[in-house]
C-alpha cells in the first residue's frame, strides 16, 4: 500500500507520521514545492523508525510527482494555512489553483488513486477536485467532518468530565465556523444520550465551542492546527487501506441525498477500500434539515467564487 501526501507542512508531516506509526502502509511519499523540505521531513521521520517500531518507508520529493507513481491513496494538504482572523473561505483564490494542479499531477502518475482533500476551504476544494478531474464520486473525499467530529467529542468529554472513549457523536454540514452542525441530539455516552447528563444550555456551549474549534486554535497558535487534522486524515487513510468500512462524517459529492445535488458537503459515509462506499442518510429533525440547507447555501456561495 503506497500513500502520497502532498504538502509537507505541519498537517502533512503529522499525517505521514501517524500513518507510519500505525504501520499499515508499505510506503509514504511526501511532496512539497519547497526545495529539500519534503526530503528533510522524510529523513527526520525515518530516523524515528527504530524508536517507534515501524517499517513503513517514508521518502520526500521536491515537486517531482513521478515519485508518487502507483499510489493507492493521495492526500492533498497543500495550500496556504489560515492566519488569525482569516476565514477558511478567504483562502479560496490561492488554494483553488494549487489543488487543481496537484490533483491533475497526482492522477497523471496514479490514475487509480483515491484522493483525500484537506486544503481549505475544504468543501469547495473537494468540489473543485471533482470538477477538475471527473473522477467518480467515491474517489474524492473531503476530510473536514472527521476532524470536526473529533473536536465535538473532545468538547463533550470535557463537559461530561469523562474519557473521550466514553463519548460518540458527529458533526455534519460545511467545514466552516458557521456551517458545522454538531448533532447534540444524537450524541451519546456509552449509548445513553448526553442530554441525560448535560443541560440544554451546556449542550449549546459545547456546540458553539465545536463550531469555532479551528478558529480558537488558530488564534492561540498563530496558524492552523496540525495534530488533530493529521490524525483525522490518517484514520481515513487507514479505513481505506485496511478496508475497515468505518463511518466518518466527510465531505462527499451529493446527488439527491439529503435533498442536495451538485455540492460537496459533510455527511456520514462508510469508508472502505473503494473510498466512499455508501452515503448514510440519517433522519434529521426539521431544524437540523434547515441548518443543513443553510450550510449548503453558504458552501454554494463559496463555490461560486471558483
Amino acid at each position: 500500500m503506497k500513500v502520497t501526501v502532498v504538502g509537507a507542512g505541519a498537517v502533512g508531516a503529522s499525517c505521514a507520521e501517524y500513518i507510519a506509526i500505525k504501520d499499515f502502509a508499505s510506503e509514504v511519499v511526501l511532496v512539497d514545492i519547497k526545495e529539500d523540505f519534503a526530503e528533510g521531513k522524510a529523513m527526520d521521520l525515518m530516523q524515528c523508525a527504530s524508536l517507534n517500531g515501524f517499517d513503513t518507508k517514508i521518502s520526500g520529493a521536491t515537486n517531482d510527482y513521478s515519485k508518487t507513481a502507483n499510489s493507492d491513496i493521495a492526500v492533498i494538504t497543500s495550500g496556504i494555512p489560515r492566519k488569525p482572523g482569516m476565514t477558511r473561505e478567504e483562502l479560496i483564490g490561492i488554494n483553488a489553483g494549487i489543488v487543481k494542479t496537484v490533483a491533475e499531477n497526482l492522477l497523471k502518475h496514479s490514475p487509480n488513486a483515491i484522493l483525500i482533500v484537506v486544503s481549505n476551504p475544504m468543501d469547495t476544494m473537494a468540489y473543485l477536485a471533482h470538477k477538475a478531474t471527473g473522477l467518480p464520486k467515491n474517489r474524492i473525499i473531503g476530510m473536514g467532518g472527521a476532524l470536526d467530529s473529533a473536536r465535538f467529542k473532545y468538547r463533550l468529554s470535557e463537559a461530561l468530565g469523562c474519557p473521550t472513549s466514553d463519548v460518540d457523536g458527529m458533526v455534519i454540514g460545511g467545514h466552516s465556523d458557521t456551517g458545522m452542525i454538531p448533532l447534540t441530539r444524537l450524541a451519546v455516552r456509552n449509548s445513553i444520550p448526553v442530554s441525560k447528563f448535560l443541560s440544554e444550555e451546556k449542550l449549546n456551549e459545547v456546540k458553539e465551542a465545536t463550531k469555532v474549534g479551528g478558529a480558537t486554535l488558530t488564534k492561540m497558535l498563530g496558524t492552523s492546527a496540525w495534530y488533530a487534522p493529521g490524525a483525522a486524515v490518517s484514520a481515513m487513510v487507514q479505513a481505506i487501506a485496511c478496508d475497515q468500512k468505518k463511518m466518518f462524517p466527510c465531505s462527499a459529492l451529493l446527488d439527491g441525498e439529503y435533498g442536495l445535488k451538485d455540492i460537496s458537503i459533510g455527511v456520514p459515509c462508510i469508508i472502505g477500500k473503494n473510498g466512499i462506499e455508501k452515503i448514510v442518510e440519517i433522519d434529521l429533525t426539521d431544524a437540523e434539515k434547515a441548518n443543513l440547507k443553510e450550510s449548503a447555501d453558504a458552501v454554494r456561495v463559496v463555490n461560486g467564487l471558483l
